[in-house]
């Protein structure tokens, strides 16, 4: 094997305990023929997660570094110096609460990238499994690859993609994803830069597991979690719209933001509630008054509070 470093596997971590020997392993059994890293940035868990890692890193000390305070930074700033250590080629991202689960994964994906140097990120699917045993397969149909289509929809999980290494840097001064405390995550903001600035490819292969857990930002239970998170979602394809597409999606973003919330709203919380936010968006922006959607959900909602009631 060649000395350099091809590939850096970026596993940021907070009390992964029950999983982070798991995602550790399944990186440790990739078949490849070149040098990986695994850059562990681990954020002052509370429970035994950093022991394990200490552990694996000890048992392999040229593949593994751990990268760690004496104080909890947050889940961006671990973000940032866990990829600002990696010392490969290309860059693999894997939470520690993830797991790879194709043994040529990362071979699979340096052959695409090496082969064709206008790609500057590449994905696959993922499994998604959330704590009761349930599987479904992300993304479902087929692997987007335009900017457009990834305005309105992420296809990948984190832990299904590879970058290349200068390009992530070059993100990060062009858009410094910091200066928007707002984001709720890094993640799609460097997809979407990809997509814009250079090839973004899916490769139609399951390549890892991703688990769905209750306490992660993304699949919060709490209902106005869920909200704040897909307004998220959403201000970042309308931020990157406006950057790079001239805002020509600005009216279907600003709709589908709308009737994400009304929806949501339409089986929780209140009807005043559910006025203020229909209430707050036309304000922000005024053809959403004429928005139908927003008025057939509204119908929803009572129809909804009805019936619960009456099953009470």
């Amino acid at each position: 094997m060649s000395e350099q470093v091809m590939v850096s596997v970026i596993m940021t971590t907070y009390n992964h305990e029950r999983y982070i020997a798991h995602a550790i392993e399944s990186v440790l059994r990739q078949q490849t023929d070149f040098r990986i890293e695994i850059v562990i940035g681990e954020d002052c868990s509370t429970d035994r997660t950093r022991a394990i890692a200490e552990d694996y890193a000890q048992q392999y000390p040229e593949a593994i570094r751990i990268v760690t305070s004496e104080e909890n930074v947050g889940w961006r700033k671990n973000y940032r110096r866990t990829i600002a250590a990696a010392r490969g080629k290309y860059i693999a991202l894997l939470d520690g609460d993830d797991y790879f689960t194709h043994r040529k994964k990362l071979q699979m994906q340096v052959d695409l990238l090496e082969a064709h140097p206008e790609v500057g990120m590449c994905y696959g699917r993922s499994e998604r499994v959330d704590e009761a045993g349930n599987t479904t397969i992300y993304p479902e149909g087929e692997c987007l690859t335009t900017f457009e289509a990834m305005l309105r929809r992420n296809p990948a999980e984190n832990c299904t993609t590879m970058a290349r290494r200068e390009l992530v840097e070059q993100y990060y001064k062009e858009i410094r994803p910091e200066e928007h405390p707002e984001w709720r995550t890094d993640d799609l903001p460097m997809w979407l830069w990809f997509a814009a600035r250079s090839r973004y490819v899916g490769i139609d292969c399951p390549m890892a597991v991703h688990r769905v857990l209750r306490e992660s930002v993304s699949h919060n239970p709490d209902y106005r979690k869920k909200i704040e998170f897909v307004d998220s979602l959403y201000d970042i394809s309308l931020f990157y719209d406006n950057r790079y597409n001239e805002s020509r999606m600005h009216d279907e973003l600003q709709r589908s933001k709308h009737n994400t919330a009304l929806w949501v709203l339409s089986y929780n919380g209140g009807i005043g509630e559910y006025l203020r936010r229909w209430i707050r968006d036309a304000k922000a922006y005024r053809p959403l008054i004429k928005n139908i959607a927003s008025y057939g959900l509204f119908v929803k909602k009572i129809c909804w509070r009805m019936w619960v009631k009456q099953t009470r």
